[in-house]
């Protein structure tokens, strides 16, 4: 979870932007929003949601995950993509959500960006790997009807799942490709070595960017410099690299320096604690 925030609150300066000549390592200010410096984003307000649900009702519930989401939503509405920012809108005027997913996704000609993935990490956390990558298509087709979306998170968060559990990041990812049943992402995220990373609002080409930097990276450090600084969707990038690499290394890999930047660091480490202590007492 603090690897996930401190991804998110490293590239959001660069979100929509080319790629950096130069490399940057630490937190700056700035960006579209204009945030300040250690300020995270949509995706780490997402995330909570999701651990926080999981948390006060013991288990994924679908209706107060919506509940959850949609205030977040309404405190920092500029800063949500376009399918979750249509769905919570429906379903606060009184569309019910499965409906909303549909219409958005109508509307839009599509639903396949990005926003569902970097939410669903803290599943990863809370389950096993295969009841993980249930609850995680589950999750995302909430708000997202194109089912990539949701194979795209299942993917990443077995390898949490995994990693979390004392698995290494190899077989992790042997594990997640092997579980995988939609064969766009199997053949994307599967041969991730196969491709340039792209770092879209795409899911599938925003996963296989977070999960290439994370694999070839040999540090927690170098995992997230280098998924950052691919610029274009730097925070979404940066968030679902850093779940990755902070499952795989742990918190004492992550440098102290972008420890005292991150906006509410305790809180997420409280949120990280009392998230993982329900994952070892969960059946």
């Amino acid at each position: 979870m603090i690897a996930l925030a401190i991804g998110d609150a490293l590239g959001a300066p660069f979100e929509g932007s080319q790629q950096s000549e130069a490399m940057v390592t630490q937190m700056l200010s700035g960006g579209r929003h204009s945030r300040k410096k250690g300020a995270v984003t949509d995706d780490t307000l997402q995330a909570i949601a999701v651990a926080e649900s999981l948390m006060h009702t013991g288990g994924y519930e679908p209706a107060d995950l919506v509940k959850r989401l949609i205030r977040g939503y309404k405190i920092r509405p500029e800063w949500y993509g376009p399918t979750s920012s249509a769905f919570f809108n429906l379903v606060d005027s009184g569309t019910p959500p499965h409906h909303a997913a549909w219409l958005v996704h109508k509307k839009n000609n599509g639903s396949r960006s990005n926003g569902s993935v970097m939410r669903g990490f803290p599943i990863g956390i809370r389950y096993p790997a295969e009841t993980a990558y249930e609850i995680s298509i589950a999750c995302s087709r909430l708000t997202h009807y194109d089912p990539v979306p949701g194979h795209c998170s299942a993917f990443l968060n077995v390898m949490v799942s995994d990693m979390c559990r004392g698995f290494s990041r190899r077989q992790a990812f042997r594990h997640a490709r092997s579980l995988c049943i939609n064969q766009e992402v199997h053949a994307v995220l599967g041969n991730y070595d196969q491709y340039d990373p792209m770092p879209s609002l795409d899911s599938v080409l925003c996963s296989h960017a977070a999960l290439y930097t994370f694999m070839q990276a040999e540090t927690l450090e170098n995992a997230l410099i280098s998924a950052v600084n691919l610029g274009g969707d730097a925070d979404t990038v940066g968030a679902c690299c850093g779940a990755l690499a902070g499952a795989c290394w742990g918190i004492d890999a992550v440098p102290e320096r972008w420890m005292r930047d991150l906006e509410e660091c305790e809180n997420i480490l409280r949120i990280a604690d009392t998230l993982f202590t329900c994952a070892k007492m969960s059946p």
